[in-house]
Parts: structure tokens; sequence; C-alpha cells
């Protein structure tokens, strides 16, 4: 990916530049926008940083929805498996998108 952008930087064309990594310009574009300028250990490091983010941003959605687990079935056990883990999958994206605001 850096190697592609540094051949953009060298003044080939785009378009042969995505056609060689296997990509669409428009991917290369995207990387140029989100990766243009760094080095090879920079980008490490920013993938990294997101893939560590994106870890600790699923461990408090984690502890927000044992927090708010709804206790008003008198202590008795539900057999809804599949519709508790529906109500997980939304209460996970709805702190997800708190926090990335």
């Amino acid at each position: 990916m850096i190697g592609a952008l540094k051949q953009v930087e060298a003044d080939r064309k785009v378009e042969d530049v995505a056609r060689e990594v296997g990509v669409s310009k428009h991917t290369l574009y995207a990387w140029k926008a989100k990766y243009g300028g760094m080095d090879v250990t920079h980008a490490q490091e920013a993938k990294q940083l997101r893939d560590e983010n994106n870890r600790l941003r699923k461990l408090v959605a984690d502890l927000s929805l044992d927090k708010e687990a709804p206790s008003g079935n008198d202590g008795q056990q539900c057999d809804c498996g599949s519709q508790n883990r529906s109500r997980q999958s939304i209460h996970v994206q709805r702190v997800a998108t708190q926090i990335n605001t």
C-alpha cells in the first residue's frame, strides 16, 4: 500500500499503479487520503492504534451492555437466546456509534 502511494508520488499514473496493485483507482485515492505522506512504520503504527481502539470500543460496549442488562423477569431464565443476541448486537452498534461521535 505504501509502496503504491510512493509510486503515485513519483508521478506515475494512478490508473497504472492501481492496475498493477490490483485495486481500483478510487481505492488508491482513499489510501492516499488516509496514508499519504506516511512511511511504512507510521502506517503500521496507525493500524495498531485503530485495532486497539476497536478492541477498546468493543470492551466498553460489552461493559455497558452488562450494566444495562434488564432484570425485569423476576430472576427467571429466559429461553430467548436469539432475541437477546439480536438486542445485544443493536446495543453494541449504538454504543459504538456514541463513542465515534
